[in-house]
């Protein structure tokens, strides 16, 4: 659902310094959104964890929340937009820009800028999994190993390659585990290497949840990855890149507005990035939760 851009001038700019591009284009975002009419309070910070509280108190102040960085940080910044429920533009600062993607928000900054003062308003959804919201994806398995292993420093020297180089070199360690998965009132028994919980479109640098995957459809799209040989998986990855890994042998998809993931023992799960919680995991879709400025 779309509508029609109120006037929005007072705006809380949000960059994450440690993001790939945060601190070298915060004063070129400063200057972009004070040309687009934009009154900018900024609030650079090192530490995202504390981007929902300073939200919070911004909240009577400002008529839009600007959040420059990647995925992590608008992760870390989803509480605090759900609790004001304060439009949300965004600059794509980040190495993978997901739901930038999603959004078809372009990276540059001043084009960025030029959505959020012209653009549209469009409510989408959240995942939510054990109290915490997610954009794009929530995952547990193949995926954790690759953002412990993907450093900060590899990340802003190669950029969305570095993700292709990590899940390279960890796919082939990888070990199945055991899951049991409860959706639409049925319980699967499984045997994986990667669980994935999607609400949105892209995830992990440009992989596709489903091929029909949208950021408005009310529902959640998991799917699983139960192949017997690592190789296997290296042969689904352009499959996974472009969602299509639906009519793969080996991949359990399941589609629905809650979902319970169970495991012998407590496994981290990573949502838009960041290992934020564990299993025995309950996730849910909560429905056109937040305003976002998008192209017209």
């Amino acid at each position: 659902m779309k509508q029609p851009l109120p006037s929005l001038k007072r705006a809380l700019l949000l960059i994450n310094r440690q993001s790939r591009q945060g601190q070298q284009r915060l004063s070129r975002a400063l200057d972009c959104l004070k040309a687009e009419g934009f009154d900018a309070i900024a609030e650079p910070t090192d530490e995202p964890q504390q981007l929902s509280e300073i939200i919070r108190r911004y909240r009577d102040q400002v008529d839009l929340v600007i959040i420059g960085g990647g995925d992590g940080t608008l992760n870390a910044a989803a509480q605090g937009l759900v609790d004001t429920q304060l439009p949300l533009g965004i600059l794509p600062l980040g190495t993978a820009n997901d739901l930038a993607r999603t959004l078809k928000i372009p990276n540059s900054v001043p084009d960025a800028c030029r959505v959020i003062a012209t653009g549209r308003l469009h409510r989408i959804d959240l995942g939510w999994v054990n109290g915490t919201y997610f954009f794009n994806v929530a995952s547990c398995g193949l995926s954790v190993k690759i953002t412990q292993q993907l450093t900060k420093e590899a990340k802003r020297r190669w950029g969305v390659l570095a993700y292709a180089a990590t899940a390279l070199r960890v796919t082939w360690q990888s070990r199945p585990f055991r899951a049991e998965i409860r959706c639409n009132g049925e319980s699967f028994q499984v045997k994986t290497i990667q669980l994935a919980i999607g609400n949105g479109r892209h995830y992990g640098g440009g992989m596709t949840v489903a091929h029909d995957a949208t950021i408005d459809d009310r529902r959640l799209d998991l799917y699983s990855l139960e192949m017997r040989h690592w190789w296997q998986i290296i042969m689904l990855l352009p499959a996974l890149r472009q969602g299509r890994h639906t009519d793969w042998s080996g991949v359990r998809t399941l589609h629905g507005t809650e979902i319970e993931i169970n495991t012998r023992k407590p496994r981290d799960i990573n949502t838009d990035g960041e290992i934020t919680t564990q299993t025995p995991a309950k996730f849910r879709v909560v429905p056109q939760v937040l305003s976002v400025l998008v192209p017209r």
